[in-house]
């Protein structure tokens, strides 16, 4: 079987290609729903359905696991699908695994966090709740950054309007970066910031915690085909991703737009 990796747009991709770097023994299936892009603007009700629907999807490509790569879905989402949607469901022996909680569990003992997000991301409270869960205190600052998605996927990035997101987060210890596409612009918010703030992104997160999760549950893991093969989704056609997908995965690698 295969791991599914679900994003709205062009982060999941980009976590995807870091997956391939670090885990590339196994099968991935990367889903973009482009078509709905962004999710950050949408009702907690749009976001469930939207996220259900792919993760269904991505089960019915026999897939055992899958990954929601993307911060707003895991906040809006994850838990009301892992508790009363997937017990329900005739995919009891899957697993649908967020994005947030093992962002959070690579916190050291800084005092300062900072943490920019989507209006959904930010508006729902997850990451301080799982900080919270994980017994940290400290001085805790979150920040929409709304213009950021728009600009990434449109691969141009404003430095006035990102230095101005960034602004109180100077004196932070650390900032987390609670989106996929972020990560995609990781060196100008470093510089932007300085070295005394550690950026902490989730593609460099989430290869680490899969291994780890994978070893600790061979329930998942044995199931796991290894033939070093991937299959990349978009509902909504991209010259964007298309050329990203080449640059990253090889001159053969192929988007399809697919209907669910």
């Amino acid at each position: 079987m295969k791991i599914g990796i679900f994003d709205s747009g062009l982060g999941g991709l980009f976590i995807l290609k870091e997956l391939r770097r670090k885990l590339r023994q196994y099968n991935y299936v990367y889903l973009g729903d482009t078509k709905n892009l962004p999710y950050g603007d949408k009702s907690q009700k749009q976001i469930f359905d939207l996220t259900r629907k792919a993760v269904e999807y991505l089960f019915k490509q026999d897939c055992a696991l899958v990954i929601v790569a993307c911060n707003t879905a895991s906040s809006q989402a994850l838990r009301k699908l892992q508790q009363t949607w997937l017990p329900k469901s005739k995919y009891k022996n899957h697993r649908i695994l967020g994005i947030i909680r093992p962002t959070i569990e690579v916190i050291g003992k800084e005092k300062s966090i900072g943490l920019i997000g989507t209006r959904r991301t930010i508006d729902s409270g997850a990451y301080s709740r799982e900080l919270e869960n994980v017994g940290w205190h400290g001085l805790f600052i979150e920040k929409a950054t709304p213009k950021l998605v728009p600009m990434i996927e449109s691969n141009h990035v404003d430095l006035q309007i990102l230095k101005d997101y960034l602004k109180p987060f100077k004196s932070s210890k650390s900032l987390i970066l609670a989106c996929t596409h972020y990560g995609l612009i990781k060196k100008e918010i470093q510089k932007i910031l300085g070295l005394k703030v550690r950026v902490i992104s989730q593609e460099d997160v989430l290869p680490l915690k899969l291994k780890n999760y994978l070893s600790r549950h061979l329930e998942i893991s044995q199931r796991l085909s290894e033939n070093s093969r991937i299959t990349l989704s978009v509902t909504k056609s991209n010259l964007n991703y298309m050329r990203l997908a080449k640059d990253w995965f090889g001159p053969s690698a192929k988007l399809t737009v697919i209907k669910y």
